[in-house]
């Protein structure tokens, strides 16, 4: 499904979703302007479409003491159709990995490690990184203040 295929109400039901995914069906049917049973089947639809994808809780890192944010770029050594799939298959086991990007021009891949302090950080680079015969270069960035933290896709 493509942005063009969604009308305005599909439209004003993801915004609300992606602000509170917490609303009754009743609540946000209230806020889009529509009545409870067609807004319960337009959700159910995007479900079943894929564009919903997931409905999730925000949880706050520094409150539950993954106070360090670790942005990595990661090169192989080879980038095979075989070692590529590899290397994410090993971050998707890795917990402290939140985000895990195939990138282009640069490094081959983008992390986004959010982990307890240093020591917990290098405990993850030697096991999760270092560790693989296949990696090259690990250059980590680390947060000092996060800014902007959105989760909103535009919808325009």
């Amino acid at each position: 499904m493509t942005l063009s295929a969604l009308d305005d109400l599909d439209r004003r039901i993801l915004d609300q979703l992606q602000q509170d995914a917490s609303l009754t069906n009743h609540a946000l049917a209230e806020r889009v302007h529509a009545s409870p049973p067609t807004c319960l089947r337009r959700v159910k639809r995007l479900q079943a479409l894929g564009v919903i994808a997931k409905q999730v809780a925000l949880l706050n890192p520094e409150k539950l003491g993954s106070a360090l944010t670790a942005i990595v770029e990661v090169t192989l050594d080879a980038q095979s159709s075989e070692q590529l799939p590899l290397f994410e298959a090993a971050m998707q086991n890795e917990g402290a990995v939140k985000q895990c990007y195939r990138v282009s021009t640069g490094p081959d891949f983008v992390l986004i490690i959010q982990v307890k302090d240093m020591p917990a950080y290098h405990a993850l680079v030697h096991r999760s990184l270092t560790a693989q015969a296949n990696v090259r270069n690990v250059r980590t960035f680390f947060s000092v203040h996060r800014s902007k933290f959105e989760t909103l896709t535009t919808l325009t």
